[in-house]
């Protein structure tokens, strides 16, 4: 369960990162890379506290990287409609 689990967050990230129609703006992709590692830090610290520091790290790095690219993307949308 424990492997399967991480393969499907490693897996689902790039995919959502990648599967976009449009092409990603410089703020999505800095934003989904702040937040990646961002997130894999804080997973990291709060599941060495649980004895499973990678398993929190990818999920931590997979949610960060959701909400920093979401984040981004909200920028990038704001200066395109500025133009």
């Amino acid at each position: 369960m424990k492997i399967s689990f991480l393969s499907l967050t490693i897996a689902a990230v790039p995919i959502a990162l990648f599967s976009c129609e449009a092409p990603m703006g410089p703020n999505t992709q800095r934003g989904a890379a702040t937040g990646a590692l961002g997130g894999a830090v804080l997973g990291g610290i709060v599941g060495h506290q649980s004895g499973r520091a990678l398993e929190g790290a990818a999920i931590g790095a997979a949610g960060g990287a959701a909400v920093g690219g979401a984040y981004g993307n909200a920028a990038d949308q704001e200066q395109r409609n500025r133009r």
